[in-house]
C-alpha cells in the first residue's frame, strides 16, 4: 500500500528548476581555516579549487546534493551531500549555471541522520543514502518525479487535476537484501576510502574482488559482504574471498591496462525453487578464456554451500568491461534458476533480464495491470514494446487476446518464448527487432492494440516510436520508466504534441504512480496512465 508522503506538493513560481531553491549560508574558506571562520564569497562563479563552506538544501535528480552559494544564489552540486549537511567542499568543475564539489569534510551532519549499517556506505558507489532515513529518501524521491513532472513535461501544478494525478510514491517493504542480482569485479589494485589510506591501514594495493571505486575503472573496493543482495549470495561471497588469493591455486584477477589476467567477474543471481520456495544461488564466473581446471578448487569449495544449484563460467576474451561471455559452461548443477512474479515461474540464465527487486516488482506488476484497466473478457490486444524477457506481457497474457512484444536483445526474446512455453501460455508473440530503428511498416504484423505498455530503458523513447504511437492512437499507454526525466521529456511529446516535428499530442496524462524499486539509492521507477483524448 502506497505510503502517503508528509507534506503537499509545493508551488514553484517560473523559471528552471533550481531557482526554487532557498539561499544558504556558505562561504568560502581555505582547507586549513576552521570551520567555523566565515567570509564573503570570492565571486559569483566559484573558481576550480576553490574551497567553499556549503549547506545542502534538497537532493536532485540522481541523487546529488543541492546547495547554493551565499549572497550570490550560484547553484554548486555535490554528490554525496544530503540535505541539512553543512561540508566544507572544493570545486571540481564549473559549468555555465552550475558548479561541481566534491566534499572535502563534514562540518555537520544531515537531517534525518541514522547510522548506516553497512561497512562500505560511505565509499561504495551503491548506496549513497544509506544514512538519511527512509522515509526521506522516499519524500525527497517524489519531490524529484514532482519538479521533473512539472519543469520537463510541463504540466502546471496549478491545474486542479495536478494533485491527483500525482500519486504518493510506493515505498518498498523490504530496504536490504532486495537484489537478486549483484555483479562484482575482480581487480589488480585494491582501492581504499580516504580516511583508511590516511591512516596507513594494512591491505592498500594488492588484489581485489568487489565494486569499482566511484571514479575509477580500474580500481576496486573489497567487499567482504553486501547488505543489498541475499543471504545466501554473501555466503558464496565470503567462500570466494576466503581463498581466490592463495597462490596455490594459480588465479589472477584481469588486468585492465596490460589486458592479462584470468578473472574478471564474479556474478550472484538468486531465485527460488518452485516446490519449495526456497533460495536457490548461481555463481557466474566471467573469465578471460576457459581454463575449467583454475576454476575447479572454487568450484568444489562453494558447491558444497547448500543453496547453490548451478555454477557457470561465461568466457569473454575481449578487452572491455562487459559481463556477457561469447561462450558459456556449466560447471556444476543447472545451467538456470527459476523465480516466482505475479503467480508465474520464470527461468533465469546467466545474462537473462530479469527485475532486480523479485518483491518490489510484484507489487509494480500490479500496479500496471491495474492502469491497463483490462476488462477481463479476452478481447483486448496488448502491445508490449521493449518487452525484455516477456515478463509484463507475460502476467497480462492470461486475461487479454493477445499479447505482442518487441525487443532488441535476440536472448531475450529466446527467454520470453521459454517462459511462455514453462507457463502453458500461448497468446503471447515475441518479435525481435530495434524499437529505435522502426519504418513506416511497423505495425503492419499485429492488429491494432487496445493498450500499450511502454517500459524502455534510461534514454526513453525515440522520436520514431513517439510519432509512431500519436498516429496509432492506442485508447490507452501504459508508460513504465526508470528514469523520471526522460520519462517526463516523452509524457510532453505525448500530451502537449513536438512543434519540431508538426505532431499533435492526442493524450491525457490520468496518473503517475512513483514506485521505490532500490531503497537507499538515486533510482526511480513510475508507472504513468496515458488516456486518448
Amino acid at each position: 500500500m502506497a505510503m502517503s508522503p508528509s507534506y503537499g506538493v509545493r508551488r514553484l513560481n517560473s523559471g528552471h528548476w533550481f531557482q526554487k531553491f532557498r539561499s544558504i549560508s556558505c562561504s568560502s574558506v581555505d582547507g586549513n581555516v576552521p570551520a567555523n571562520s566565515k567570509s564573503k564569497p570570492q565571486s559569483f562563479f566559484p573558481k576550480r579549487g576553490q574551497t567553499l563552506e556549503l549547506e545542502c538544501e534538497t537532493l536532485a535528480f540522481k541523487g546529488k546534493g543541492v546547495c547554493k552559494v551565499e549572497d550570490t544564489g550560484f547553484i554548486v552540486m555535490c554528490d554525496r551531500a544530503l540535505p541539512g549537511e553543512r561540508f566544507v567542499g572544493r570545486v571540481t568543475r564549473r559549468k555555465d549555471n552550475y558548479a561541481e564539489v566534491t566534499k572535502v569534510k563534514t562540518i555537520s551532519p544531515h537531517w534525518d541522520f541514522v547510522d548506516a549499517p553497512c561497512e562500505h556506505a560511505s565509499a561504495c558507489g551503491g548506496c549513497k543514502t544509506q544514512s538519511l532515513l527512509y522515509e526521506a529518501q522516499i519524500r525527497a524521491k517524489e519531490q524529484q518525479v514532482h519538479e521533473l513532472v512539472m519543469h520537463v513535461g510541463k504540466f502546471s501544478d496549478k491545474d486542479t487535476y495536478f494533485n491527483s494525478m500525482m500519486k504518493p510514491i510506493v515505498p518498498c517493504d523490504i530496504q536490504f537484501h532486495y537484489r537478486n542480482k549483484m555483479e562484482f569485479s575482480f581487480g589488480t589494485q585494491k582501492w581504499l576510502p580516504r580516511e583508511q589510506y590516511q591512516k596507513n591501514e594494512v591491505g592498500s594495493g594488492g588484489y581485489a574482488l568487489g565494486l569499482h571505486a566511484p571514479g575509477f575503472f580500474d580500481k576496486v573496493l573489497d567487499i567482504n559482504k553486501c547488505l543489498l543482495q541475499s543471504e545466501p549470495a554473501n555466503k558464496v561471497l565470503a567462500a570466494i574471498q576466503g581463498c581466490w588469493r592463495d597462490p596455490q591455486l594459480g588465479l589472477s584477477p584481469f588486468n585492465v591496462h596490460s589486458h592479462e589476467g584470468f578473472l574478471k567477474h564474479l556474478m550472484l543471481r538468486t531465485g527460488r525453487d518452485i516446490d519449495t520456495g526456497l533460495p536457490e544461488v548461481m555463481v557466474n564466473f566471467v573469465t578471460s578464456s576457459y581454463k575449467p581446471q583454475l576454476l575447479n578448487p572454487l568450484v568444489e569449495k562453494i558447491s558444497a554451500i547448500p543453496e547453490v544449484v548451478s555454477i557457470v563460467n561465461n568466457v569473454n576474451t575481449s578487452v572491455g568491461n562487459t559481463s556477457i561471455g561469447e561462450e558459456e559452461y556449466t560447471l556444476y548443477g543447472k545451467c538456470s534458476i527459476t523465480e516466482m512474479l505475479r503467480g508465474l515461474s520464470f527461468q533465469i540464465s546467466a545474462n537473462s533480464f530479469f527485475q532486480t527487486n523479485t518483491h518490489q516488482a510484484d507489487v509494480l506488476y500490479k500496479l500496471i495491470e491495474e492502469s491497463a484497466g483490462l476488462r477481463g473478457d479476452g478481447s483486448e490486444v496488448v502491445l508490449d514494446l521493449f518487452c525484455g524477457t516477456g515478463t509484463i506481457g507475460l502476467t497480462l497474457a492470461k486475461r487479454v487476446k493477445h499479447v505482442y512484444g518487441y525487443e532488441v536483445i535476440p536472448q531475450a526474446i529466446s527467454d520470453a518464448c521459454r517462459n511462455a512455453k514453462l507457463n502453458g501460455i500461448s497468446n503471447a508473440t515475441f518479435v525481435q527487432g530495434d524499437l529505435n530503428k522502426i519504418g513506416e511498416d511497423f505495425g503492419n504484423n499485429f492488429p491494432k492494440p487496445d493498450i500499450v505498455i511502454s517500459d524502455p530503458n534510461r534514454p526513453g523513447m525515440h522520436m520514431k516510436l513517439i510519432k509512431y504511437l500519436l498516429k496509432l492512437e492506442a485508447p490507452r499507454i501504459v508508460y513504465v520508466s526508470c528514469n523520471p526525466a526522460t520519462c517526463a521529456r516523452d509524457l510532453d511529446y505525448l500530451c502537449h504534441g513536438v512543434v519540431e516535428h508538426n505532431l499533435r499530442g492526442c493524450y491525457e496524462l490520468k496518473s503517475i504512480q512513483p514506485v521505490d524499486m532500490f531503497p537507499h539509492t538515486p533510482h526511480i521507477e513510475c508507472v504513468c496512465l496515458l488516456e486518448l483524448i
